[in-house]
């Protein structure tokens, strides 16, 4: 069982695309080949005009033949002597070398039979130099195409410790600026002085403000990051080279030092100017641990990154803005002072910034005046930018789908349940039992959630699979929540062993739809134990390796407590798990009734809005809440 609670920026430019002369001249030399292959297939007496359909015969035959007139008409052409019989049938003889026609006796006077010479001189003479010369041709023309590859192969071999950064045209027509970039004021406006100080100098320089060497951008995948730079690209008007942490490393060890060198030597060619590494991490993580030693090629990368930014080269007036979301692994000496000397924050959107979110994907998509884009960003907690993005995104191929013009709400609140939630899957069937089983699971979660004070409230109740679970209860925040209490732990691991519970009371055992529940459950109180001191063991953090679990780090390292505390720790995790478990029977044995009432009303309709749940504890009074953890 399942419970769930930008716009386009500057393109490169367009380079024209070399033509690829070599591909064609190889086709040319192809088709050559063919003709000359076909010439010695099909014409092997190395004449033209000739064919293999005529009948030989022998020449004394043939001149016999014609004095007895039995011919009507002869050709000769050269070599071959050629007669058309009466029946038209054509005969072929060869005449022997050395011999002329009327010593054979075929240019006889008195015989009627036309005979005719044809002239073969010139046809034969290009015939000739045409069988002989060539193939010497092609294969000098192959040996000049391969060496033409041999030349580009090299030119590739000496580029190969090139860097590979795209550079992006300052005056591209689809550029993002920080218009384009909805909520992160904060963060905006760090960048915002950066942009301000490549524009502006003299203006900092002025009262002895340094240009900052770095930027490091900090946020969980999705929050906009690149879409970041990519504003920064727009607004500073300066050269921007961009390039992902990943393509510095190549097998060959010395490559990504070298690639770091010449991309800062363009970059303080064309200074001032901004280099932006997408996915940092990918090279800037902490030394040491690395299988190669010193010689390992990311560690070699990473020294060269840190000597081009903070070397005995001072004033290069170039900034390295980059992106990651692993700050916890990245090189101390990369993130220092000097180096990188901002670190800005990119958060998950709040309820206001959602809202802003939501308007600038919307630019190019008609919307209904249906669709409230408040209660959207209400309904989307934890909903990073790139979450929203592909929310409307589901929304225009809904409603495309059933050939609407506009995007209503009913469009939006379905993509939201199926990004939320996943797709319904009504194509799988559950059998009777299955679906009460199912039913009643579902209400033991909604109404432990719904009696409990610090849970969220119920927005469905599902007995439709979705994914990979059969049915689901969604609950909803009404608001953004930062802090976390003992009670909203407590109250929640309740609500999840709810399903569990209501199975064991109406069906006398439990299924294993109940397993991600108690999972969840059980990770909840330990880190109620381990990471938030919130139990009997007193405010003490236990498992905190105090170093990088980066590449093998935690695999010489040990816990910091002894196996005698380990113990503690289990039994005051299962301790919380029981304490809440028997909290749960006790709601769901004073609220049998109600809990039965809704199962049936939800196996008739199979989902319940939060209006039609609401609705049963109007008509019908529950137990009094236990406000008590």
């Amino acid at each position: 069982m399942n419970h769930n609670q930008g716009p386009q920026g500057p393109r490169p430019p367009k380079y024209p695309q070399p033509k690829n002369n070599g591909n064609s001249f190889m086709y040319v030399l192809i088709f050559a080949l063919i003709l000359t292959v076909s010439y010695y297939v099909f014409n092997p007496g190395g004449q033209p005009g000739t064919t293999t359909t005529e009948k030989e015969i022998p020449i004394s035959e043939m001149v016999r033949e014609y004095q007895d007139g039995a011919y009507s008409s002869v050709e000769v052409k050269n070599g071959r002597v050629y007669a058309v019989t009466k029946n038209n049938e054509t005969l072929l003889a060869f005449r022997p070398e050395g011999e002329s026609i009327t010593e054979l006796g075929l240019n006889d006077p008195e015989n009627r039979t036309p005979v005719t010479v044809v002239s073969t001189e010139q046809a034969a003479f290009w015939m000739s130099i045409l069988s002989n010369w060539l193939p010497v041709i092609l294969f000098i023309a192959l040996i000049i195409f391969m060496a033409k590859q041999l030349g580009k192969g090299a030119n590739n071999a000496f580029s190969f410790g090139k860097s590979k950064a795209r550079v992006y045209s300052k005056n591209g027509k689809n550029k993002t600026t920080f218009k384009d970039v909805a909520g992160m004021d904060e963060a905006k406006e760090e960048l915002v002085e950066v942009v301000d100080f490549l524009k502006h100098p003299k203006k900092y320089t002025k009262i002895g403000a340094k240009i900052p060497r770095g930027v490091m951008l900090v946020g969980a995948p999705g929050t906009g990051k690149t879409l970041l730079a990519r504003a920064v690209a727009g607004e500073a008007n300066v050269p921007f080279f961009s390039i992902s942490g990943s393509e510095f490393v190549e097998m060959f060890v010395g490559v990504g030092a070298s690639r770091v060198r010449d991309l800062f030597q363009k970059a303080k060619h064309n200074a001032p100017c901004i280099i932006f590494i997408d996915e940092i991490d990918a090279v800037g993580r902490q030394r040491g641990f690395g299988m190669g030693g010193g010689h390992d090629e990311r560690e070699q990368t990473l020294n060269q990154i840190l000597t081009e930014m903070d070397g005995f080269e001072k004033d290069t007036n170039v900034i390295v803005v980059a992106a990651t979301n692993r700050p916890d692994v990245l090189d101390a000496a990369l993130m220092r002072p000097g180096r990188f000397d901002r670190r800005v924050i990119i958060d998950m959107p709040n309820l206001i910034e959602r809202e802003e979110i939501l308007k600038v994907h919307v630019r190019n998509k008609p919307m209904d005046k249906s669709v409230n884009f408040k209660k959207i960003a209400q309904k989307t907690p934890g909903f990073s930018g790139a979450d929203l993005e592909n929310l409307l995104n589901e929304a225009a191929i809904l409603a495309a789908k059933h050939n609407r013009q506009k995007i209503k709400a009913e469009d939006v609140d379905n993509s939201i349940e199926k990004v939320g939630l996943g797709p319904e899957r009504k194509s799988r069937r559950l059998s009777e039992e299955e679906k009460k089983i199912t039913a009643y699971h579902e209400v033991g979660h909604a109404l432990v959630g719904k009696l409990l004070p610090n849970c969220d409230p119920v927005e469905k109740v599902s007995i439709i699979p979705r994914g990979m679970a059969l049915g689901v209860t969604w609950f909803l925040p009404e608001e953004d929540k930062h802090l976390k209490s003992v009670s909203k732990f407590k109250d929640e691991m309740c609500s999840l062993i709810g399903g569990h519970a209501a199975e064991k009371m109406f069906f006398g055992e439990v299924t294993t739809g109940a397993s991600s529940d108690l999972k969840r459950a059980t990770a909840i109180a330990r880190h109620m134990v381990m990471d938030y001191g919130m139990s009997e063991l007193g405010p003490v953090i236990y498992g905190e390796q105090g170093g990088s679990s980066f590449m093998g780090a935690e695999l010489g390292s040990k816990p910091n407590y002894s196996e005698a505390v380990a113990s503690k720790i289990d039994q005051a995790v299962s301790k919380i798990v029981h304490e809440a478990q028997d909290r749960t029977n006790k709601i769901l044995t004073a609220n049998k009734a109600l809990l039965e009432k809704i199962a049936e009303e939800l196996l008739k309709k199979e989902v319940l809005t939060k209006k039609e749940f609401d609705a049963f504890f109007k008509k019908n009074k529950p137990a009094a809440r236990s406000k008590k953890a």
